[in-house]
């Protein structure tokens, strides 16, 4: 079997091993010990490359961003700013048709901006809205199904770990990488907000109605999530104005969610070991994988297989267009089975130089730019698509009385959504690079 050959079969034996509830980077991690072995017929090219592999890739300065956001988000959590954020939503939005729902989703952007986790918005906007949804009578589907969807406002609105992981991968700007993501982000809350708006037309008996706050209500609202704009604008406009690097950057949101948990009393210092505590697992988890990568993208490597996939696609004249659609294809199908760092993680070594060598009319920085935002949708969608949807599994959870299928049904109409706006960033890539363009 040749080199090449052991790299092709190399994805199907991964997957069948994510397939058995194999870890996904102790799957990575033998992949690539064993598929090295075959490549080099020898254990020392692994051994020598362990010596320095583990310390290459974690010494990395960027990575450090990981766990100060992981940090910034469990903060987040403890500091009732979630409760805040969807109190003012709600306030402002909760008397129009599906405006409850609406508010959840609102809520969920708002918190994104300041967790950067996918999982970790779903769960900590599912605690505060899902009562709320319930008793102003909204049906289990359109409950659950909401509050999936709007936890994937986690990883697409900066800050984001998954778009910094992207970044190293691609070794691109983790500003701009930020600055791309802005505008499709809001897309997307917009998008599922009118998601909203046409179901409970479609279905009048699935959300009731909350009466009409006032406007001394409404304004007395605001002024409990301006910590939240504060630290936004802190982090992400600091990092723009180039008063600190992105982990500079971290490191202050960090901080300043940390300060306001304090002051609204909800971090002592159990709270405070348990933050730290879930933010070293959830390090310590996302850096076994990216441990597992580098040493599968090792064997990748050698097997000379991204650059010959690369060669071949650029050498039948196919349409850019059409390789892009079948990557981002192959996206939604990985999503039903594999979590989005994952994908992240396992796909970008492969298809990214694929699309490096196709001509979209781009600069290479740009094409790369709107390849990640593009890539980080469709990987959001996964996390909504059954079977393997994280986000539905997070929220169905807290639903007990609601039967899972019920949660795919409630999802489905947002994942129709997010499909509508995949097509129309690829179709109009302007939309995604246009404040990039505009600020640099």
């Amino acid at each position: 079997m040749s080199n090449l050959e052991l790299g092709l079969w190399s994805f199907p034996i991964l997957l069948t091993m994510i397939f058995l509830r194999i870890p996904i980077g102790l799957a990575m991690l033998m992949v690539g010990f064993f598929g090295t072995w075959l490549v080099t017929g020898s254990w020392v090219p692994i051994l020598a490359q362990m010596k320095s592999l583990t310390y290459d890739t974690f010494s990395n300065y960027s990575l450090s961003i990981v766990p100060l956001f992981l940090l910034m988000g469990q903060f987040a959590t403890r500091g009732g700013m979630s409760q805040a954020l969807f109190k003012a939503a709600e306030t402002w939005l909760g008397h129009r048709k599906g405006g409850v729902a609406m508010a959840a989703v609102g809520a969920c952007a708002g918190f994104g901006a300041i967790c950067g986790s996918s999982l970790a918005t779903a769960a900590t906007m599912g605690q505060v809205a899902l009562p709320e949804l319930r008793r102003y009578g909204y049906s289990g589907a359109l409950a659950t199904g909401c509050l999936a969807a709007g936890g994937t406002l986690g990883i697409l609105i900066p800050p984001s770990v998954v778009l910094v992981i992207y970044a190293i991968l691609a070794e691109q700007n983790i500003i701009k990488l930020f600055l791309a993501a802005m505008v499709p982000g809001v897309l997307a809350a917009l998008g599922y907000m009118l998601t909203i708006a046409v179901y409970v037309r479609l279905k009048p008996g699935s959300a009731g109605q909350r009466e009409r706050a006032g406007y001394g209500e409404r304004f007395t609202s605001l002024i409990a999530v301006w910590p939240v704009l504060v630290i936004f604008l802190l982090v992400i406009g600091g990092i723009y104005a180039g008063w600190f690097t992105p982990t500079e950057g971290a490191a202050v949101g960090a901080a300043g969610t940390g300060l306001v948990a304090l002051v609204n009393r909800g971090l002592d210092w159990r709270g405070l070991g348990e933050a730290i505590t879930g933010t070293a697992v959830s390090t310590g988890m996302i850096f076994f994988i990216v441990l597992g990568a580098a040493v599968y993208n090792g064997f990748l490597a050698f097997s000379q297989l991204p650059q010959e996939l690369a060669n071949t696609v650029a050498g039948l004249g196919i349409s850019p267009w059409l390789v892009l659609l079948a990557i981002l294809l192959c996206y939604l199908v990985f999503g039903c089975i594999m979590d989005s760092l994952s994908m992240i993680l396992l796909t970008i070594p492969i298809f990214f130089p694929i699309v490096s060598v196709l001509d979209f009319g781009l600069p290479a920085e740009e094409m790369a730019l709107w390849f990640g935002v593009l890539v980080l949708i469709v990987v959001e969608v996964g996390l909504i698509t059954p079977p393997v949807g994280m986000n539905l599994f997070v929220i169905n959870s807290m639903a007990p009385d609601v039967p899972l299928v019920r949660t795919y049904g409630g999802a489905l109409p947002f994942v129709f959504s997010d499909v509508i706006r995949v097509a129309i960033l690829v179709a109009f890539p302007a939309i995604t690079l246009g404040l990039v363009r505009l600020l640099h």
